[in-house]
């Protein structure tokens, strides 16, 4: 079994064909997957879908390119809705300064109040940066001095720098489908330094497809062609890498482990 630890089922080119999508992760071995929020209006579906799904988990958060969007999003109404049995993590949040589709500042705002609903519920903060990598370090390195909390930078491709900085900081580091690409050698070096109880696996689906399956429509049971080549790149055992992968998914996301099976 396989976690897909960060997709987008709620999004054009999965949400029309839910149940095959789904299907189809279990035949390729994925046995649950985390639907990830980026804006208040699709919460209540990404939980619904995830209510009608005993291995899907849903998050609550607000994607740095909507922050102009959300300037009223404060971490009690985000805490609230990480009441629902199946929210399991606060995001995806943080900081985007290569489209800048949103006020810099504003988008620190909003990362702070996520920060703030991790720290206060312990469920994991999912974190994107992009272009970022000062801001994320020096924030992230404030906030946990004032309580720590548990968190992942999801699709990673930033330095090694940066990995290092949010593993010093007990971040995990999740991997999509990117680490496949021909132009990936950077990422692909940072992804053998990560250590392995701190890697997790995702696809980021409907977005890059790995390889083979570029072209495509991504989706959840594409995680197993990422995991295979990081198996591969590490040096690892594809099942060993599987296993630890998924192990650290329910660690870090706890409150999967009360309903996934």
């Amino acid at each position: 079994m396989l976690i897909d630890s960060h997709c987008h089922l709620n999004y054009p080119g999965l949400v029309e064909d839910e149940e095959a999508v789904i299907a189809r992760a279990h035949e390729a071995g994925v046995g649950a997957m985390i639907s990830i929020s980026t804006r208040e209006r699709e919460w209540d579906a990404v939980i619904a879908g995830a209510e009608r799904h005993r291995n899907v988990f849903a998050t609550v958060g607000i994607h740095p390119h909507e922050a102009d969007q959300h300037p009223d999003i404060d971490t009690a109404r985000l805490v609230a809705a990480a009441g629902h049995p199946k929210v399991v993590g606060i995001g995806e949040t943080g900081l985007d300064y290569y489209y800048d589709k949103s006020d810099r500042e504003r988008q620190r705002r909003s990362f702070r109040a996520h920060i703030a609903a991790s720290r206060e519920t312990q469920l994991p903060l999912i974190v994107h940066t992009r272009d970022a990598e000062d801001n994320t370090i020096e924030m992230l390195g404030e906030e946990m001095a004032e309580g720590a909390f548990p968190m992942v930078i999801h699709c990673f491709t930033g330095s090694t720098r940066l990995a290092e900085a949010c593993l010093a900081l007990g971040a995990y580091i999740s991997i999509s489908g990117i680490v496949t690409f021909r132009n990936a050698a950077a990422l692909q070096e940072t992804a053998r330094l990560i250590p392995a109880d701190r890697l997790l696996v995702e696809t980021d689906s409907p977005f890059l497809a790995p390889v083979p399956m570029r072209g495509r429509t991504c989706e959840p049971g594409y995680v197993v062609h990422t995991a295979r080549f990081l198996a591969d790149l590490r040096g690892e055992d594809y099942q060993d890498l599987e296993s630890i992968t998924v192990n650290n998914t329910l660690k870090l996301f706890s409150k999967m482990s009360e309903n996934c099976g």
